[in-house]
């Protein structure tokens, strides 16, 4: 398998504290993001790799040449214009899309299992495979919403929380077929998220979503790439050779339900440990009976209409009806979702 690593990024907002460099040169643990990973591909297996430049794209050809001192093979392709996320990677394998790519952010810190997303990919057979991370405070990236397979049945863009009705946040990792790769026009402005994914998804094309456990930390801003060193030194995010993610639990504590009649509604506040996770356990749920997730979940029944929702000021659910009755049900539901965690 062949892996295009995008990194094009200027780090705007980055900018006050790594004066002077690109964002893939933004060193972690005194090595910049990309020779991470870098180092993450090899260590899974690939080292056949391809980088999109575009921002001061001499430093980073400076520093990493062909790729030979890190015991990879390394070309480079520099957009004079922006041709968008897929675009991008199209232009940078030109005729070699007869084989999987894996496309990975040069940007964005993590220490994955990448055999994990590739026999993922290979199970299913689908047109794209996306690596998702499963986050307890997504409002600044997109979320991708999965039936119970972990098929992508909708993605939403950096939701507020009361739109919030999954946890898992596109990490911007893909395994992408060749049959996918072929749809990508030459030389157009083409992205995955707004272009290529919809189109897929509107032929029928299967795409898939793996959940990954591990470290990820899009770099982005001042904070976030501080954290990120903080938790490379701390051991938190495993660098080189050392990058096998650990096994960890997802847990909601206990939550008890206390109905209540507001304005003529029945209203219920379920105090949980990750509003996120709880939020994707229902969504997964109620998918096959009908619910309309754009704002929150709604289920409109025989019995009347039920809202749930994750609310803004604390890690709790809300859960709004005009029934009683209904609004009790789906309070057990969600303990009994919390319990099978």
């Amino acid at each position: 398998m062949m892996a295009v690593i995008m990194a094009g990024g200027n780090g705007t907002r980055l900018r006050p504290v790594i004066s002077g460099l690109p964002k893939p040169m933004a060193p972690i643990a005194g090595k910049p993001v990309m020779e991470h990973i870098i180092c993450l591909l090899k260590h899974w297996g690939i080292t056949d790799m391809c980088a999109t430049l575009r921002y001061m794209p001499e430093s980073i050809l400076e520093y990493f040449g062909d790729g030979e001192k890190f015991g990879v093979r390394l070309s480079h392709n520099i957009e004079e214009q922006p041709l968008g996320t897929a675009g991008g990677v199209k232009a940078a394998i030109g005729s070699r899309y007869s084989r999987d790519i894996l496309v990975i952010s040069g940007d964005a810190a993590c220490d994955f299992n990448l055999s994990e997303l590739m026999e993922c990919h290979r199970r299913h057979k689908s047109a794209v495979t996306l690596a998702l991370f499963p986050a307890k405070e997504p409002l600044e990236y997109g979320l991708v919403l999965t039936d119970p397979t972990g098929r992508v049945r909708s993605f939403i863009e950096k939701p507020d929380w009361e739109r919030v009705v999954t946890n898992y946040v596109n990490t911007g990792i893909y395994i992408v077929s060749p049959e996918a790769m072929s749809m990508i026009p030459e030389n157009e402005k083409y992205d995955f998220a707004q272009d290529l994914f919809p189109a897929l998804m509107e032929k029928g094309f299967r795409i898939q979503g793996c959940s990954m456990n591990g470290y990820w930390c899009d770099i982005g801003t001042p904070r976030a790439y501080y954290q990120c060193n903080l938790d490379a030194i701390d051991g938190k995010l495993r660098l080189f050779s050392d990058c096998i993610p650990a096994e960890k639990p997802l847990g909601i504590s206990a939550c008890d339900a206390e109905i209540h009649r507001e304005s003529h509604r029945a209203k219920t506040v379920i105090p949980c440990h990750d509003r996120a996770l709880l939020m994707r356990a229902l969504s997964e749920n109620l998918m096959e009976a009908g619910a309309d997730f754009t704002d929150g979940i709604n289920l409109h029944t025989s019995g009347g209409h039920v809202r749930i929702s994750a609310r803004a000021d604390k890690n709790a659910l809300q859960i709004e009806s005009d029934s009683v009755k209904l609004c009790g049900k789906y309070a057990n539901l969600a303990k009994s979702l919390k319990d099978s965690e």
